[in-house]
């Protein structure tokens, strides 16, 4: 017999069914509250509302936990490539051999764009920001491709590499072209990741050289970006979709919602307010001070989490990954040394402890992608890349779902009761 949840308003009952989760989360379905009562639910935010039931991302914020299609993102990290995982996430298991690849040669080739394509970057206006852009090119992909009407998996297998290949294409031309640059095409012998930092890179004068290691950073920076469950940009790809438009537009819509600095754009706002330490003479006292403050609109960047009320376990990963790579390419970054002091001094405050203020995946990305010489307006980009695939599996999940309906949220209105049209002589 299945659990339900009773309700009570005024004199009257209702029994909402309860839905537990293969992870045991549990939630009251109240599908049926309007209809039987008249009433409908509050969540500002939507902290406490689940908007679908999914098999693609399981999150725990109070343990840390973080599993692509069950398998913990730790693993994936030390042992999956970027491509690998976004098959994972796409197509809900790992590929084999012949399937990956038969992926990697997908990848290889939809990695080209259309020439028409490359007119559009001269209509911007050069202080255009990239991700503005990005946005713009993917909505236009649709009117050079043709729209998936099939979903079965070699369709879908095939848009998702169309996708990823071109995205990562168009954002490299979007830096290069802005600064004059040469742009270069893919090669076929290079994977996925290594293919990006060869066209971020290349340049006539100068022999592109593998670094295994930035390989290996890149590899891991996506894999942890790759999806995170229901979040800003996510929900709005769901959302967008829901009215049954095209992928392309549904992706364009993900972009523009991870564009803010509470989302996307936090790993660039990371470095941004690093460089504000800089310029104060490194003494990070009166930021963490400011933060406390309930009284200042002030911020730390790259602290706390929506959902993590421990330790990011992204940031972990990615914690590891930023110190080898400083190492190995002998960096000494300046930013580095304070973002060490501002972790400690954060950790060890009762105030950040008590708030469940600790370093989520943002604080270390920022000095990662600073190390690999990506520009800090592209951070961004680099977090779109990353969950592609992401959007793609939650878009397709919702997609393929039986039980579809439009998304139709309802609210309460506060505005003015019933009056009367005044004509303007009359005002």
């Amino acid at each position: 017999m299945q659990e339900t949840a009773t309700l009570t308003i005024g004199d009257k009952k209702i029994e909402l069914p309860v839905i537990i989760g293969s992870e045991g989360e549990c939630a009251i379905n109240i599908q049926s509250l309007r209809k039987e009562t008249g009433y409908i639910t509050m969540d500002p935010g939507l902290a406490n509302t689940g908007i679908c039931k999914s098999e693609i991302t399981f999150m725990d914020g109070e343990k840390g936990i973080l599993r692509y299609r069950g398998i913990p993102v730790e693993e994936l990290a030390e042992h999956s490539t970027f491509a690998e995982t976004a098959y994972l996430l796409v197509n809900e298991s790992l590929p084999t051999k012949e399937q990956f690849k038969e992926f990697s040669q997908l990848l290889t080739d939809q990695s080209l764009v259309h020439e028409d394509l490359k007119a559009f970057y001269g209509s911007f206006p050069s202080r255009s920001h990239p991700m503005g852009i990005l946005s713009s090119m993917v909505n236009a992909l649709r009117s050079f491709y043709k729209e998936l009407k099939i979903h079965n998996e070699e369709a879908i297998n095939i848009t998702l590499a169309r996708l990823m290949s071109k995205v990562r294409t168009m954002a490299v031309m979007s830096y290069k072209i802005s600064r004059g640059h040469t742009v270069a095409y893919p090669k076929p012998e290079y994977c996925y990741c290594t293919n990006f930092l060869y066209l971020l890179y290349h340049s006539p004068v100068r022999e592109f050289e593998i670094n295994p290691l930035l390989v290996k950073a890149l590899n891991v920076f996506w894999i942890l970006h790759a999806d995170h469950e229901q979040n800003c940009s996510t929900s709005a790809v769901r959302l967008v979709g829901s009215g049954r438009v095209n992928l392309y537009a549904a992706i364009s819509a993900g972009i523009s919602a991870l564009w803010g600095p509470l989302h996307g754009g936090a790993n660039q706002a990371v470095i941004e307010m690093l460089c504000q330490i800089q310029e104060n003479g490194g003494n990070i006292r009166p930021f963490i001070d400011r933060a406390k403050d309930r009284n200042d609109p002030f911020r730390l960047m790259g602290f706390g989490h929506r959902v993590y009320k421990t330790y990011d376990p992204r940031a972990k990963i990615i914690k590891k990954i930023c110190h080898e790579l400083l190492e190995s390419l002998e960096i000494k970054d300046p930013l580095l040394d304070i973002a060490i002091d501002l972790e400690e001094a954060v950790l060890k405050d009762p105030y950040f402890i008590d708030h469940n203020l600790y370093p989520n995946v943002d604080f270390y990305s920022g000095i990662v992608l600073r190390a690999m010489r990506i520009p800090t307006n592209m951070f961004t980009v680099m977090f779109a890349l990353g969950r592609m695939p992401g959007w793609i599996a939650q878009w397709k999940e919702d997609a393929d779902n039986p039980n579809w309906k439009l998304y139709r949220p309802r609210q309460i209105y506060i505005g003015s009761k019933k009056r009367q049209y005044v004509p303007i002589d009359e005002r």
